[in-house]
């Protein structure tokens, strides 16, 4: 970062030196090349915001499953352990209402027998207390449970909702991307294989034109044939409102030694990426607002061989076209 300071202030030292109004052109593109930059990381940034907050989403709603799962197990349990208290209290009270019976044709018999059926009765009638006690508290402890677990249930639904919506958004967006592709490609289809390529990558289509199409070795004016091309990509663009267009311009390695007017690659890519979005806005009604233009100079090649294939390869013009994201930033800020 230190280097390219230094080597914009040599530059912009030098553009002062030989003309205002290649100074003035200077500081626009270096300007609109931060502005590019920082749009940039703040997508990227967005685009890991909004996976880490999905990807929190699923792992509460395994959660979720999991407690629901295990308030079950318990529901079921007590289920059982309230079948069986409720049987045990059935037979004491039948127990009890023979002991009563029993008392009843003794009252006048033997007086210790009779104390002793008393007794028991006593004994019985307290044994049949805490039971009917236990089966209260199991009860309970089972209303709990059930709304427990009706409060989860409540919740494990909202939040599969939630991540039904998300998935249905993400597929909307894979299915406008794959109709985006194919509709630049019906546009587009004399020039494919013949320096122009449509691929689609990351949720995102990439439209890469070779120099060969665009421009002269060491130029920044598009070639006829290369106008032809852009502009009918631009009718396409024109009827898609809701994607986003990057132009990014690359070079190859080879440092540039050309006209005081292009200082370095730097320079050359960035020319070439605003020469391209200016035939695309000229006589369309594309919003400029949906447009970024980019220079990446030799740093981002397709093949890093050294070789003059590899080279060919790197000098090219990406246009990379992107859904807008606002309804899933929607779901996921409302989360």
């Amino acid at each position: 970062m230190k280097t390219l300071k230094k080597i914009l202030v040599f530059a912009c030292c030098a553009m002062m030196l030989t003309s205002c109004v290649s100074l003035k052109k200077y500081r626009d593109i270096e300007s609109t090349h931060k502005t590019c930059v920082d749009e940039n990381k703040g997508l990227k940034s967005a685009n890991l915001e909004y996976s880490t907050k999905i990807n929190e989403q699923t792992a509460l709603l395994d959660k979720l499953k999991k407690q629901t799962t295990a308030l079950i197990t318990d529901s079921v349990k007590i289920g059982s352990k309230f079948r069986d208290i409720t049987a045990k209290y059935q037979d004491l009270s039948l127990a009890y209402d023979s002991l009563l019976s029993n008392n009843k044709l003794l009252v006048s018999g033997n007086k210790s027998e009779t104390q002793k059926l008393i007794t028991e009765l006593e004994k019985t009638k307290d044994v049949l207390q805490k039971k009917e006690d236990d089966l209260k508290k199991l009860a309970s402890d089972l209303d709990e449970k059930k709304t427990n677990l009706n409060e989860l249930q409540a919740k494990l639904d909202e939040k599969q909702a939630r991540l039904a919506e998300l998935e249905s958004i993400l597929f909307k967006k894979d299915s406008v991307v794959k109709a985006l592709k194919n509709k630049v490609s019906e546009a587009l289809l004399g020039y494919e294989n013949k320096g122009l390529t449509v691929k689609q990558k990351n949720g995102k289509v990439y439209v890469s034109l070779d120099e060969s199409l665009l421009f002269a070795s060491g130029k920044y004016e598009v070639t006829s044939k290369g106008v032809d091309a852009l502009k009918k990509l631009a009718k396409v663009l024109e009827t898609n409102v809701d994607i986003n267009i990057m132009v990014e311009g690359h070079t190859d390695n080879v440092p540039y030694k050309g006209t005081d007017q292009i200082l370095d690659n730097w320079d050359l890519s960035t020319k070439r990426s605003t020469t391209v979005v200016r035939i695309l806005l000229n006589n369309s009604s594309i919003s400029a607002e949906r447009i970024i233009a980019a220079g990446r100079s030799q740093f981002s090649p397709v093949d890093e061989a050294n070789t003059p294939e590899a080279r060919s390869k790197n000098r090219r013009t990406e246009i990379i076209l992107s859904p807008k994201l606002d309804e899933l930033l929607k779901i996921i800020e409302s989360n």
